[in-house]
């Protein structure tokens, strides 16, 4: 009868387990509406301000460029950490921290062996990997991921901006993961700074009919700081985003999991009661024959 205790109190265990991944699913799948509408909705708008850039900048001298397109040598290197304040989300924080030591050994070990390797980390799971290794962490934004907004994201993107005009750091590249859909997140890798502009495959020939108020270089310099907060704030989006579909997909996965297991438990103790009654059935039968004799 211990037996059957123990699975019993594991079959109960189960079932609470299963209840609260249960409902971690539903809520992650709450959130998880919300945030792909907002970041669905952004990156046509942010995809289109990079099309205007790049229009605008494919005739400009290198000294009527915006100081952010400013080419230097990566001497300092900034890494912007995007990962999440909570856990049991699969290998959504994982996925970003792997990421960060590859560079750091190898892309960027130069910079970091000077000490010339600086973090600004958005996530206590980051904060925590980081504060603990020798690359120095220059800022964490821990508060920006419980619920995202420009304001706050763009007070952070003129901060690094400003490090960048300073000539603090002579790179910045972002480290986060993009929304795909709730079963897939896409670990990303963005050069931040310095904006240099893609080369497009058909530039319009006409470009120099076009009027320009109050100027084509005025336009850019002011244009650029306005991009670098949304590519900021939609990086921001996109993990936001991606955290709650890994969520939800976790949850999900260990829901079934516990499914599986609480099936598996009943079946064995049913298995164990049934052989306890044998047991016992066997004894009165062996009581009866022995008190015939």
């Amino acid at each position: 009868m211990a037996n059957l205790k123990e699975v019993r109190t594991r079959i109960e265990s189960v079932q609470s387990t299963r209840q609260i991944t249960s409902a971690m699913k539903m809520v992650a799948a709450s959130k998880l509406r919300k945030a792909q509408n907002a970041v669905m909705t952004l990156r046509p708008y942010s995809n289109r301000l990079n099309n205007i850039l790049d229009n605008i900048t494919a005739s400009l001298a290198d000294d009527q460029q915006s100081p952010f397109s400013e080419k230097r040598e990566a001497e300092k290197v900034l890494m912007v950490l995007i990962s999440s304040n909570k856990g049991l989300c699969g290998a959504f924080n994982t996925n970003v921290i792997k990421r960060a030591k590859q560079l750091i050994a190898n892309k960027y070990k130069a910079q970091a062996d000077a000490g010339n390797l600086q973090m600004i980390c958005a996530g206590k799971k980051v904060s925590e990997i980081f504060a603990k290794s020798p690359v120095e962490v220059l800022l964490s934004k821990d508060d920006l991921l419980d619920n995202p907004s420009f304001d706050d994201v763009a007070a952070l993107a003129e901060e690094v901006m400003q490090l960048f005009l300073e000539k603090k750091t002579d790179k910045v590249i972002l480290i986060y993961n993009q929304f795909k859909n709730a079963a897939t997140q896409i670990i990303q890798t963005e050069d931040f700074l310095p904006v240099i502009p893609e080369p497009t495959e058909h530039q319009e020939k006409e470009e120099t009919d076009y009027i320009f108020e109050p100027g084509r270089e005025t336009i850019v310099k002011e244009l650029v700081p306005k991009i670098l907060k949304v590519q900021l704030f939609k990086a921001f989006l996109d993990s936001f985003a991606a955290e709650h579909g890994a969520r939800m997909t976790a949850m999900h996965q260990a829901t079934d999991n516990a499914t599986t297991l609480l099936g598996e438990l009943k079946l064995a103790y049913n298995k164990a009661r049934q052989a306890a009654i044998t047991n016992e059935i066997l004894e009165i039968v062996s009581g009866a024959e022995a008190l015939k004799g």
